[in-house]
């Protein structure tokens, strides 16, 4: 029997205070395409940094292997010459160069003192054309979607002579269609006997695309399984170490009073191009509305535009609880309209401070005193917020940037719920974050319901749409493409509303 193209044996990880990696083993075959899994915080990212080089040989316990020779990596440039890369969800490509530039960047070849840019365009072609890639290698790399983009990370390194790919969330923010195409692509590498680590919390993209899935929980390694033997029940028992009979727990109370009402709203972009056109709608006390589409359908310019933090109205009113909304996010949080970003790294959180001043920051206003905050009734407040959402954290001091991602976003969640909201803009609550994590924030939906607030749900997954909204409204390129009562769709029938079918029921209702 061949060797394993890479393995770790018993890598174990230790950082002040807390033991990352223990006794953690892994193997990866060659031509084969094998999942990591595990709730955050598992260890996947450090696993990862171990097998890259970013944690160099000597910080870790363990031995790494290359085709069954002990391998030792001082650093990332090391692992590229064993033929190792590593594509993470934050895309690094320059926006503003082209397509071939980037597959180049860093690694320009030249020309006496200069670039040889013709041979730059010539071997991008090249690349394109050696794995069956349709891309214009002189097109803006800002002009493509996430798809695209994601397309020249893969070729940056199959540039190096790669052997093997290491994919970090890699469809996170790509469309159905773009996630098709890139499994497409590995499996087309897989044939051409690149190995993949491919890491994931998208469960039904790992049995579709892989061989085997190896579960991390808690920073060891629990069990490695062959996918066509596995089921998803089996990998979610190994990753929360519980069985989960329910993975969408809606418990929906009876309605109560509309408390927003949404009447053919019309809104244009930044740059003065339609983006949302009649657009109705209401959310109730006591109901989750679930909103969706395909990527660039509007959903959450709608959110931002109503929380007043994106686009100009040109048409249609918006009110909370019978008053029309003033715009402006300091007039929504007043009037108790909260929402949650959909990225939380980029605009829900400061990363470098505390998990207490990222909880009270929107709450401030109610906590002070003669013009100064109360620090007493601050910190009293935290707590019990971080209780409530059972934030794991050393202590409410801890940076924030430092939680694991499922973490962060209960403290997104519950900064927005500090302002005692009577509704709560919830776009891609879930995104990034693994199965026990989305758990424990369906709960925190239906607790918010079952205190009489309404929940306007925006997800680009569509079980997760069926499983917790009581109604769903589906946008097609900035209009109302169908609304649905829950138990009324399957993901057939919403797909269609998306994609401005007919067929849908309630087309076009006001909900």
């Amino acid at each position: 029997m061949a060797p394993p193209r890479l393995s770790a044996r018993s890598i174990t990880k230790r950082f002040p205070g807390v033991t990352a990696l223990r006794e953690v083993s892994f193997d990866l075959k060659a031509g084969e395409i094998h999942a990591l899994c595990g709730e955050n915080g598992a260890g996947k990212s450090t696993l990862i940094k171990v097998l890259s080089g970013i944690h160099p040989a000597g910080s870790y316990e363990g031995e790494l292997g290359i085709d069954g020779a002990p391998a030792a990596f001082e650093s990332v440039a090391d692992a590229e010459a064993a033929g190792i890369a590593v594509i993470y969800q934050e895309l690094a490509l320059v926006p503003e160069m082209t397509v071939a530039e980037n597959i180049f960047l860093g690694a320009e070849p030249v020309s006496g003192l200069l670039i040889d840019w013709d041979r730059v365009y010539r071997d991008s072609k090249a690349l394109l054309e050696r794995f069956g890639l349709e891309l214009d290698c002189s097109a803006p790399t800002k002009s493509l979607g996430m798809g695209r983009r994601q397309l020249i990370e893969i070729l940056k390194a199959l540039r190096k002579e790669t052997r093997i790919l290491i994919l970090d969330e890699p469809t996170a923010a790509l469309s159905e269609a773009e996630v098709a195409s890139l499994l497409d692509i590995l499996r087309d590498l897989r044939s051409r006997g690149i190995s993949c680590v491919y890491i994931s919390h998208r469960l039904d993209e790992v049995f579709a695309l892989a061989d085997r899935v190896t579960v991390l929980r808690d920073g060891s390694s629990v069990t490695t399984l062959d996918v066509a033997a596995a089921d998803k029940a089996s990998v979610i028992r190994h990753m929360v170490g519980r069985e989960i009979t329910d993975l969408y727990p809606r418990r929906a109370p009876a309605p109560g009073e509309t408390l927003l009402r949404v009447e053919d709203l019309s809104v244009s972009g930044p740059e003065g191009e339609g983006a949302l056109e009649g657009v109705s709608f209401s959310a109730a006390a006591g109901e989750v509305l679930g909103i969706g589409g395909l990527m660039g359908s509007g959903r959450s310019e709608l959110l931002m535009h109503i929380f007043g933090a994106w686009g100009r109205r040109t048409a249609g009113t918006v009110e909370l609880s019978g008053r029309p909304l003033a715009a402006g996010p300091r007039a929504c949080l007043d009037r108790g309209l909260a929402l949650v970003t959909e990225d939380r790294k980029r605009c829900g959180l400061f990363l470098d401070q505390e998990v207490g001043f990222n909880l009270s920051l929107s709450a401030v206003g109610g906590l002070t005193r003669h013009g100064l905050i109360d620090e007493q009734a601050e910190h009293r407040a935290n707590e019990s917020a971080a209780a409530s959402l059972r934030v794991k954290a050393p202590s409410l001091e801890t940076r924030v940037g430092t939680l694991s991602g499922g973490n962060q976003q209960k403290v997104v969640i519950g900064k927005a719920l500090m302002t005692s909201p009577r509704v709560v803009f919830l776009d891609e609550p879930t995104r990034g974050i693994d199965v026990g994590a989305k758990i424990e924030v369906y709960e925190i939906v239906n607790r918010l319901t079952a205190e009489g607030k309404a929940v306007v749900l925006v997800s680009s997954e569509l079980p997760e749409l069926m499983g917790m909204s009581d109604r769903i409204v589906m946008l097609h390129e900035g209009r109302v493409g169908g609304v649905f009562k829950r138990g009324e769709a399957d993901q057939e029938r919403l797909l269609a509303a998306a994609m401005g079918h007919a067929g849908s029921p309630a087309q076009g209702g006001k909900g």
